[in-house]
């Protein structure tokens, strides 16, 4: 497909932590952004931050995105759609409380996108959950041919009784993998206008500009833990992971659908791998209102999950901020709520 770099985008869950901040990146780069929320009372608070757009910024109100039909007049007339909408769901007890919706939503949107002749450019968003495996032994190096199975094995075999990370990694599985099979099955039969991009993503964190309430369990789920580590020293010592700032994960979304050679690729983005005790190590250099790290902890220990991001680079050009620079102004953040 030709490069995309103007036109109209559909953002959905654009009130989200993510989406909000996709929805000021597709602004920044020039584009028409079409908000999709759940209800009018939602644009309030948009219309304010983005004044400066005009109408540059519109407004979809849909509220069941797995309803049949009810992304079609949503979705037409855009030139893409960035799908970033996903059900976050920790107390599910029917695994099927999570998956449906994912899945669901999902398809929904790709079945608009696929009636809409207009679309060039399908973006997904999932997430490292999908890649990494939990289960694994030892130090791994993963790329975008690995798929977690172990989660969805998990929930197929225990069903009620599998945990609740089980759960959620299954339902961002089987959602990235229907859009593939859609998409597929799509192109092969030549029904759709447009290519799929799914961008991977690991633990996303900074500072927020969503609209939140008085405390920080308002916060989004990512930074509450990034909150709940730094501030109080309430962590899981043994995570390891990898991490990208919010503002990156925006950038590389823009640049996702502008990349002609993204199109039909999977990409992960990641500025790097972590523990906890990074972070509060981080932190407590910039600010002594942080919970400094007790216990012993070797900086140069080897990670055992790691993420190959050499595909991304390669494709979008893009570059991740520093630790220090994330952490810094999510403790700005979080002092202007009165949260430190």
């Amino acid at each position: 497909m030709p490069a995309i770099t103007s036109g109209t985008v559909l953002v959905t869950g654009a009130n989200g932590f993510i989406g909000v901040w996709t929805v000021k990146a597709f602004l920044d780069a020039g584009f028409t952004v079409r908000a999709q929320l759940r209800s009018e009372s939602k644009t309030a608070y948009l219309k304010k931050l983005f004044s400066s757009f005009g109408d540059k910024l519109e407004f979809a109100i849909v509220s069941d995105l797995t309803k049949d039909g009810s992304l079609d007049e949503a979705v037409t007339g855009v030139d893409a759609v960035a799908h970033t909408a996903s059900p976050t769901n920790l107390t599910a007890d029917d695994p099927d409380e999570q998956i449906k919706p994912a899945v669901e939503g999902t398809l929904n949107c790709l079945r608009a996108a696929a009636k809409t002749p207009s679309v060039k450019r399908f973006l997904y968003l999932s997430s490292c959950a999908t890649v990494i495996d939990p289960s694994a032994k030892g130090p791994r190096v993963y790329d975008e041919s690995c798929w977690n199975e172990g989660d969805v094995v998990e929930v197929e075999t225990k069903g009620r009784g599998a945990s609740q990370l089980s759960k959620y990694r299954a339902s961002k599985i089987l959602a990235e993998r229907s859009a593939w099979k859609f998409y597929e099955e799509a192109k092969t039969k030549g029904s759709i206008s447009w290519d799929l991009t799914v961008v991977n993503p690991p633990w996303v964190f900074g500072p927020s500009i969503q609209e939140l309430g008085e405390t920080y369990e308002s916060m989004n789920a990512s930074n509450q833990y990034f909150y709940n580590a730094i501030v109080k020293s309430k962590y899981y010592a043994a995570l390891d992971h990898a991490w990208i700032d919010v503002r990156d994960l925006a950038h590389a979304l823009v640049l996702a659908i502008k990349t002609p050679t993204a199109g039909g690729e999977r990409l992960i983005v990641a500025a790097g791998a972590f523990r906890w005790q990074d972070f509060i190590l981080t932190a407590s250099r910039l600010s002594d209102k942080t919970h400094p790290l007790e216990g012993p902890y070797d900086p140069d220990a080897e990670h055992t999950a790691r993420q190959n991001v050499t595909k991304a680079k390669n494709i979008l050009g893009i570059t991740y901020r520093s630790m220090e620079e994330t952490t810094r102004d999510t403790l700005k953040d979080w002092e202007v709520h009165g949260w430190l």
